[in-house]
């Protein structure tokens, strides 16, 4: 399984505007509605803040990986987004966050959401990466690195 299957080059956000949770959230759902126009992506919001009344997703070290499943979806999709100035996330190190890789699966596929999040946060805990991902100079950068993994 590659992470590469998840995500396509349109769904990756070199550089993100917003400067709170909610607002990010929104910028990482906001391409779907273009892939994706059968998706009701204000529902989409709303689970994922659903999702961070539970916990933050802000795993520390500067990584938020927010997730959630929909019932309408068909495959598990990967948004990610990074922001250079980074976002109070309520981080469980509670440093802000500037790496986001927003993961939406169907009801349907437990399994599958799972080993997504895992083969994520695999791949965020190696530091080479993750400062590879913040040094890339662009969206062209960001895919080559990205669809390898």
């Amino acid at each position: 399984m590659k992470l590469s299957d998840y995500l396509a080059k349109e769904l990756i956000l070199p550089e993100l505007e917003s400067e709170t949770k909610s607002d990010v959230l929104k910028e990482l759902v906001a391409p779907l509605g273009e892939q994706y126009p059968e998706m009701d992506t204000d529902r989409a919001v709303r689970v994922l803040l659903d999702r961070e009344g539970l916990g933050s997703t802000g795993i520390g070290d500067g990584i938020a990986i927010p997730h959630g499943k929909l019932e309408d979806l068909e495959k598990v999709i990967v948004v990610v987004g990074r922001s250079r100035k980074g976002v109070e996330f309520e981080a469980l190190d509670h440093s802000p966050c500037t790496i986001f890789f927003l993961v939406l699966a169907p009801e349907q596929v437990a399994g599958m959401h799972l080993r997504v999040l895992a083969q994520i946060s695999r791949l965020l805990k190696d530091e080479e990466f993750r400062k590879a991902f913040l040094s890339a100079d662009d969206l062209e950068a960001l895919w080559a690195l990205l669809k390898v993994v």
